[in-house]
């Protein structure tokens, strides 16, 4: 790695730009095999029972249930897996309201958007339906990777990705997004990221536009309350510094390593190697142009797309080639039934109780065999058995440790002559 200061390029004005590259038949606005369906309403009970209830444990949100609005992973009756966002119950008081801006929002697709196919309002419920990404969020990628860091190409990518999905929006007259930021891009089966499309709807009617904290927002913002199409601009920088340093950096501090030169502190370290100092330079040119204080200082989304698509180099490589993913079909949820989870977690007491509420009962009066409660209670004499075999044995205790393994044989054909054969 060089130093930056040494080779320093300049980001071209927009009037300046060389023509963008030939179109990618890959770029459509959806995929043609798997067509988005139309937006629709769905009806309460349809996504109580694609979220088996709205179970907690098909909650995806990556702040679980203390999300202000959860989203859960679902399966539609069509068998179709989608990811549903359930509102707090008073985010949206005017049902009509909400089903309105929500087939808006449902109008605008795009490849590079995570389309919304549908809502629902009945009573207090407020829920949006949109497909579902199987690969996570950016922030897990950057933030809480384990196996190996976010590659270098696939940053330049996501910043090339939102900036197409932010264009096309524009283009659908939706120049505001919502908080975006690294929890708004998600990737999909093949790897590639594309921009949530609940962040094209605030949070309420009268709620906060912004969730993150106070030192990545807009200042427009905190001046006088109001999102702007620059201040989505200036959310588009902050995601670029994530990209760049690994890390959730406040602007006014990333600003001031810019300033002082001293980049190489901005990026991030796990990098080392992987990009070229002129690269690595624009993107933080960008996003110090994107972060200006002043709102009409700041660039448009068109000048935003064409300075990253500069960028982006190896355009051949599919996206989950580079980030090391194996290519798989969205798993569908399984859906257990309260039986079912019973016998998951091998809970017997419960299992015997859900079948006497079905009308099942012990034979009266049948010789040497086992009611179901004996037979629950000689499984777990046998397993306490053998468990207190395993800590003889641990203990070099040999002679006791023989001795309940022994005795596990027996239990087993005990269990298997009273009950088994009946």
């Amino acid at each position: 790695m060089g130093c930056f200061q040494s080779k320093t390029a300049h980001l071209p004005s927009p009037d300046q730009q060389p023509p963008p590259p030939e179109p990618n038949p890959d770029l459509g606005d959806v995929n043609e095999e798997e067509p988005v369906p139309a937006f629709k309403e769905f009806a309460l009970a349809e996504l109580r029972t694609a979220t088996n209830g709205f179970s907690s444990e098909l909650i995806v949100s990556e702040s679980g249930e203390k999300a202000p609005n959860v989203v859960y992973k679902g399966k539609l009756k069509n068998n179709r897996v989608v990811a549903i966002k359930r509102f707090s119950r008073q985010s949206w008081p005017d049902p009509h309201q909400f089903v309105t801006e929500a087939a808006g929002v449902g109008k605008v697709r795009h490849k590079r958007l995570v389309n919304l196919i549908g809502c629902c309002a009945e009573g207090d419920e407020r829920l949006l339906v949109a497909e579902y990404m199987p690969n996570d969020t950016l922030s897990k990628h950057l933030f809480h990777w384990e196996k190996q860091p976010f590659p270098w190409e696939m940053r330049l990518r996501v910043a090339y990705h939102i900036a197409e999905a932010l264009d096309h929006c524009n283009s659908q007259n939706h120049n505001i997004y919502h908080d975006l930021n690294a929890y708004r891009v998600l990737f999909d089966e093949d790897g590639d990221p594309r921009l949530s499309s609940f962040g094209l709807m605030k949070n309420s009617r009268d709620g906060k536009s912004y969730s993150t904290n106070l030192a990545y927002t807009p200042p427009e913002f905190l001046r006088t309350g109001r999102v702007i199409p620059e201040s989505v601009i200036y959310s588009y920088g902050t995601v670029l510094l994530d990209l760049l340093s690994g890390k959730h950096i406040p602007p006014s501090h990333a600003l001031d390593l810019i300033r002082g030169k001293n980049l190489l502190l901005l990026m991030d370290s796990s990098l080392e190697g992987q990009y070229a100092d002129d690269d690595a330079t624009q993107l933080v040119e960008l996003a110090s142009k994107c972060l200006q204080y002043e709102a009409k200082d700041r660039p448009d989304v068109k000048f935003l797309l064409k300075a990253v698509v500069l960028l982006q180099k190896q355009t051949e490589v599919a996206s989950h080639v580079l980030m090391g993913l194996l290519k798989t079909p969205v798993a569908l949820p399984t859906m257990l039934s309260p039986l079912g989870k019973a016998c998951a977690r091998m809970d017997l007491t419960a299992v015997h109780d859900m079948l006497l509420k079905t009308g099942y009962k012990d034979e009266e009066g049948a010789e040497n065999e086992l009611s179901f409660q004996e037979w629950t209670q000689q499984v777990q004499d046998m397993l306490n058995t053998k468990k207190i075999g395993d800590i003889a044995f641990r203990d070099k205790d040999f002679k006791n440790a023989i001795d309940y393994y022994s005795k596990v044989p027996s239990s087993f054909s005990t269990i298997e002559h009273n009950y088994g054969h009946n």
